[in-house]
């Protein structure tokens, strides 16, 4: 173990061997169980996922934490440091060793076929690139941060937290002591090893590549399900989790259960969305069950199952093989924010509400305009300045001096 920070441990020739894994479990109140090399459990982790259950976090969110988790101990086994003997030093160096590694060969396997970090021609989207993307880096940290709160409150874990913040209170007393109202309020509870996240503007697919993308779904119940993505702009996990009492064709409502607050919301969808979906009910007739309180989606091979989000991703990206492109099932959402938000009728309070944001500030993303119709825009700018089509400035309002027209706008003729 390293005891100071002045020293420091190879890091270009330690190995880290993918040992142990994160096992589904199928219960109710212990979904997922991190369990070691030898196949016992972690049981650090597992009080902290039941922590994050009892906080109501769902089944899919102890997944993510239990996999950057799953990362950690990795790590700690190949150094031989046990998780409550960790600090700074084993911090510091996870993070600098989590953004040069290269991800697991499996990921590889995939890469080759699309092409590491490489922009879709179709989509402009990168394929999924070598190394650890800054957001899942970002996203390991805040997690064993909240990790390690988690067992400093229980007391089975170090008093101080390897992952530390960065408090400008440390200096100043308190946050934001001293502030210069002229300038804007900076973030001072960043984690000490976090990485920047570069800012990303949602993406939104376009109306002409929609509908080769509609063309090209295989069933009525793919098509119903992307009908009812860009008309509700429910999440995908949250449509998905319908069952067949929440379609309402009378009134062309959909309920679910929001992802956040676990509250059940109807949502208006187009009529064209229950016309699929009533393809689709016809289509599995005699293959998958009926009740109100059955699953409204199902696979379409016997026998029927629930459908589940990596199935309806794997759908999709069939349907995708042939126009090369790699839209996900989000880019729904973002299509149908972005359809809501550019309607003059339609407030933006009122997406808000549609798209389940606590903050309107998340919902003014989608007022932002799209590169290609702000290079558009541009274009036809300088054509019109090319041609003399610009129209001159409107003359100033009647009653104003000639002279002071001139301090304000010199060179401009009254």
């Amino acid at each position: 173990m390293i005891d100071t920070e002045n020293e420091s441990r190879d890091l270009a020739a330690l190995v880290v061997p993918c040992v142990g894994c994160l096992r589904d479990t199928g219960e109710l109140f212990e979904p997922y169980r991190l369990l070691d090399g030898t196949g016992r459990v972690v049981e650090p982790v597992t009080v902290y996922l039941k922590d994050l259950q009892a906080a109501g976090r769902s089944a899919a969110t102890q997944r993510s934490y239990g996999l950057d988790l799953l990362r950690w101990f990795r790590f700690l086994w190949a150094v031989d440091v046990s998780w409550d003997a960790a600090g700074r030093v084993e911090a510091r160096d996870f993070s600098s060793w989590l953004r040069t590694i290269d991800k697991p060969a499996r990921s590889q396997r995939t890469r080759k076929v699309s092409g590491a970090g490489r922009p879709n021609p179709v989509t402009g989207r990168p394929a999924p690139g070598v190394k650890y993307a800054a957001r899942t880096v970002a996203h390991s940290e805040t997690v064993l941060r909240a990790f390690y709160d988690c067992h400093r409150r229980w007391g089975s874990g170090p008093v101080i937290n390897p992952f530390p913040l960065v408090r400008q209170r440390e200096d100043q007393g308190r946050p934001h002591a001293h502030h210069n109202p002229l300038e804007p309020f900076r973030n001072t509870r960043v984690g000490l090893y976090r990485p920047g996240i570069p800012k990303r503007v949602p993406r939104a697919i376009p109306d002409e590549r929609f509908n080769e993308l509609f063309a090209a779904l295989l069933s009525h119940r793919d098509r119903a399900l992307v009908a009812f993505y860009v008309s509700t702009g429910a999440r995908a996990s949250e449509l998905l989790g319908a069952t067949q009492v929440d379609a309402d064709p009378g009134q062309q409502l959909i309920s679910v259960v929001r992802k956040g607050s676990r509250t059940i919301q109807r949502l208006p969808a187009s009529p064209d969305a229950f016309v699929w979906l009533r393809l689709y009910q016809q289509e599995v007739h005699d293959l998958a069950p009926s009740g109100p309180d059955c699953p409204l989606w199902w696979t379409l091979r016997r026998p029927a199952r629930p459908l589940t989000y990596h199935a309806a991703r794997a759908a999709l990206n069939r349907a995708q093989a042939m126009l090369g492109s790699n839209w996900t099932l989000h880019d729904f959402r973002h299509t149908a924010a972005y359809r809501m938000a550019r309607d003059p009728q339609v407030a933006l309070t009122d997406v808000q509400w549609v798209l389940g944001h606590a903050s309107l500030t998340t919902t003014q993303i989608y007022t932002t305009p799209f590169e290609d119709e702000v290079l558009a825009g541009m274009r036809a700018h300088h054509a019109r300045q090319a041609a003399g089509l610009v129209a001159p400035p409107p003359p100033p309002a009647v009653g104003y001096r000639p002279d002071s027209l001139q301090v304000l706008f010199p060179g401009r003729t009254p």
